[in-house]
């Protein structure tokens, strides 16, 4: 972070935003796959996604890569993830019973194949008993004492704000309020990178004409207030509320025309809402669509979930976790930790402790964290860290767990921070 006093700002979108509905489906068809192959007995372990979703006025694309043993209905379950997103009104422009959907999923490349199944060492020989990394990159895992998840507060406020919206339109508490969203947060740090107060909140939200005023043909300064009032204010700490907030509330006036009717979605394109919201490093890679065999999700919960055990064991407070992988090779090819100087210990020290308690090869990782299993989909709303453990789904999660943390505070001889 910078020194001095700085503004930092991060932002979330909701459920229904164009992007992520296609996160949501990619996911929902990971998960249909896990679930039929352990109901039907096979062999999860042998499970390979790699599923890409488009969706635009009318239609939906589905492509990619998978390796199964299992039939999953991809229209049934397409459909069905955009009607429980909110997306069953004719009159917003997309609905989940009149979209057309195209299936182009396709079987898995065995030369891709061939490097996972049987990992390598160094390139030549084969590594026993582990699974290989399912490409190569790299991938970073963050954690602060900014909130009591362990998340930086701006991206952990902006989920927040979206959770509130769309608990909201669920409840049928704001009637006119539809799926898609955003939100954005700014918040002030002193010299010392503490946060110190909320500065400026933006949401924008898709509504029905019934939020408009009659005259100016814009949203109404009822509904701007009656937002600020129901999904905003219940989601800002009053510590951290210092003097008037600035608000603006769907600053163009009016956002009836949204979702994929209003702006095409793909998958992946929400990478920075997904993880830190712009604190820390990303590697680049995608999580949604994917097997935990691909490393940019896998090692990536394994990077959150060694940042969050080194914060929770206060050896520091702050820490960014890197993970390196070649593909086909088990062994991260690199292991790098920076806590920006809020060390209790010397940094190489929690390196060592890192290598000695977790296990970093994508076999160890998944087998660690439990990942076999459908518990992807609510990863794919309202981000991926910062989530309590079996919030949405029972046992999912893991990588939000600090029980690490004693054991590492143990060994590094320092008092458990949480």
């Amino acid at each position: 972070m910078a020194s001095g006093q700085h503004l930092f700002t991060s932002e979330s979108v909701s459920m229904g935003h164009p992007d992520k509905v296609s996160d949501q489906i990619s996911d929902a068809l990971v998960d249909a796959i896990y679930a039929e192959e352990l109901k039907s007995g096979g062999d999860v372990s042998q499970v390979r996604c790699a599923i890409e979703t488009m969706c635009t006025t009318g239609q939906v694309v589905v492509a990619g890569e998978v390796r199964t043993s299992a039939y999953v209905d991809v229209l049934e379950i397409v459909r069905d993830t955009i009607r429980k997103i909110g997306y069953h009104h004719h009159d917003i422009g997309f609905s989940y019973d009149s979209c057309g959907v195209l299936n182009a999923i396709h079987s898995q490349s065995a030369d891709i194949a061939r490097g996972v199944d049987h990992a390598r060492d160094d390139g030549s020989q084969a590594d026993a008993g582990e699974e290989g990394a399912g490409d190569q990159g790299l991938m970073f895992g963050f954690a602060c004492r900014e909130t009591e998840d362990l998340m930086p507060l701006p991206i952990w406020l902006s989920h927040r704000i979206m959770e509130k919206q769309a608990e909201l339109r669920a409840s049928g508490e704001i009637p006119w309020l539809r799926p898609d969203a955003k939100s954005q947060v700014t918040v002030q740090y002193d010299e010392d990178n503490k946060p110190v107060c909320v500065q400026t909140i933006v949401l924008s939200t898709q509504h029905g004409e019934e939020a408009i005023d009659a005259k100016t043909q814009v949203m109404s300064e009822d509904a701007k207030q009656e937002l600020i009032d129901k999904v905003i204010k219940p989601c800002i700490p009053e510590e951290y509320i210092r003097g008037a907030i600035k608000y603006h509330v769907n600053p163009t006036g009016r956002f009836v025309i949204g979702g994929p009717h209003g702006d095409t979605g793909l998958t992946g394109r929400k990478i920075i809402v997904d993880t830190y919201g712009g604190r820390g490093r990303h590697g680049g890679g995608a999580f949604s669509g994917k097997d935990p065999t691909k490393v940019d999700r896998s090692a990536a919960y394994m990077a959150r979930y060694v940042a969050k055990n080194i914060v929770a064991a206060g050896l520091a407070d702050e820490v960014e976790v890197q993970l390196a992988y070649a593909i086909g090779i088990a062994k991260p090819v690199s292991v790098f930790i920076d806590t920006n100087g809020t060390n209790q210990i010397d940094e190489a020290e929690i390196s060592k402790l890192v290598a000695e308690h977790f296990p970093l090869t994508p076999g160890r990782i998944i087998k660690h964290l439990d990942l076999l299993r459908p518990i992807f989909l609510p990863t794919a709303r309202h981000g991926h860290f910062g989530r309590k453990p079996g919030e949405e789904c029972a046992g999912s999660f893991t990588w939000e767990k600090t029980d690490v943390a004693a054991k590492l505070a143990k060994s590094a001889g320092v008092a458990a921070a949480t």
